[in-house]
């Protein structure tokens, strides 16, 4: 069924008249990859799911962007059921390469490191987008309404009035629970009066595909360069994502180049390893920010992924910590529904607050030290960070910790992840 389609045959399942009270028990606000991953998590929960998206093509697929994608959201994946759709789409990474500049110091992560046959993967947005929209339309719990918006909303005592317009035609949906799931600028979060703290950088970032002469081998490259972080992330078909770091205006300046210079300046920062480079389609560029809601919960509300955080994109946490969040929400709302419990009270919903806000907020500061201490010539720094990457290299626990703390297998693991 297309999605014009589903606009069209929605109705709600209850009537005014139901003894519930209710239309669904939940409403996710936002049909990106994390709103997605909830509902689709919540496919054999027992509660009815309604998820509404505001466009039919959003910008993350017209800028293809790509992700790198951790061992637990992997598992996560593969604990709903929707893996095997995905992993033939994308490609994954044995190898991870971190360095300091032109420093030989190398500290290279290896499958050995854990006894795993890879180290993750990388997935371009439709790759992950698709599989997921199509997974919740089969989901019968599960109705998916694109495209809506989300108008405003009421919170009464036992559940919640959103008032949204589907094609110019005002309706109201009564649910127990709302879910913001729509991005950093989150209307929802906004509307409830949650206040966040965080900062913009002083760095833009530009991301752009290419095409190197030789094989990518697999392999991962995080290079910090004094003007910021620089990645180097493998793809399918022997294509590889750039995530270039730099500040404002040296961003800008580099994306007014034309693409024989772009090239040019884009060689040194990537090295020789894999041969000349070329240019594959449009270069985008955005601003890098920091932002740690001050809550997650209110009653009868929850906010995950960018609603409720954005971190540097340094080590490509961002997406993954939301995947955890849905994970982490649909486990916390089935338990108590099995339970008898109203999976919209803010005691249910402090538990998911509890769990992931902390983690987020260690991986928050995980991000942005390693930009400080590794964007900058100060020399003491210099000289702290290359001792610590030496001892990475050098001492074993301390590269498997690193490891693990950058691939998602620190911290509480959702039961979906143990399937």
């Amino acid at each position: 069924m297309s999605l014009t389609q589903l606009t069209q045959t929605f109705s709600p399942p209850h009537t005014p008249t139901d003894k519930r009270g209710y239309d669904y028990d939940l409403v996710i606000v936002g049909g990106g990859i994390v709103g997605l991953t909830l509902a689709a998590a919540l496919k054999d929960s027992g509660l009815t799911v309604l998820l509404i998206e505001a466009k039919v093509a959003s910008a993350a697929v017209a800028k293809g962007q790509a992700y790198a994608v951790h061992m637990l959201s992997a598992q996560i994946f593969q604990g709903i059921g929707i893996w095997e759709k995905i992993l033939p789409e994308i490609a994954k990474y044995c190898q991870v390469k971190l360095s300091d500049a032109d420093y030989p110091d190398v500290v290279a992560f290896q499958t050995s490191d854990l006894g795993t046959s890879e180290l993750g993967y990388v997935a371009e947005h439709q790759a992950l987008l698709q599989p997921l929209q199509e997974f919740v339309q089969n989901c019968p719990n599960v109705t998916y309404l694109c495209p809506a918006l989300v108008v405003n909303t009421q919170n009464e005592q036992d559940l919640v009035n959103i008032n949204i317009t589907v094609e110019g035609e005002p309706r109201t949906i009564r649910s127990k629970l709302l879910v913001g799931a729509d991005g950093s600028r989150s209307p929802i979060r906004q509307a409830a009066g949650i206040k966040t703290k965080g900062w913009k950088y002083w760095q833009s970032c530009i991301v752009a595909f290419v095409k190197p002469e030789k094989s990518h081998n697999n392999t991962a490259y995080e290079k910090f360069w004094s003007s910021g972080p620089f990645a180097i992330l493998p793809l399918p078909g022997n294509r590889c994502r750039i995530v270039w770091t730099a500040p404002h205006e040296e961003a800008k300046a580099l994306c007014a180049l034309d693409d024989q210079q772009f090239l040019a300046e884009l060689s040194r920062r990537y090295g020789d390893q894999m041969g000349k480079l070329e240019l594959l389609g449009d270069r985008f560029i955005f601003q890098v920010q920091l932002m740690q809601s001050d809550r997650y919960v209110l009653p009868r509300l929850a906010l995950v992924g960018d609603a409720a955080h954005n971190c540097h994109p340094v080590g490509g946490q961002g997406l993954n910590l939301g995947i955890r969040d849905a994970a982490a929400l649909a486990q916390i709302i089935q338990t108590a529904h099995q339970a008898g419990e109203d999976i919209g009270k803010i005691q249910i919903l402090k538990k998911y607050e509890r769990w992931r806000k902390q983690e987020n907020l260690a991986i928050l500061g995980f991000t942005d030290l390693l930009d400080r201490v590794f964007s900058n010539n100060f020399l003491p720094l210099v000289v702290i960070r290359r001792l610590g990457l030496g001892i990475m290299q050098r001492v074993p626990m301390v590269k498997i910790f690193a490891l693990k703390l950058m691939i998602g297998l620190k911290g509480r693991t959702p039961e979906l992840a143990k399937r």
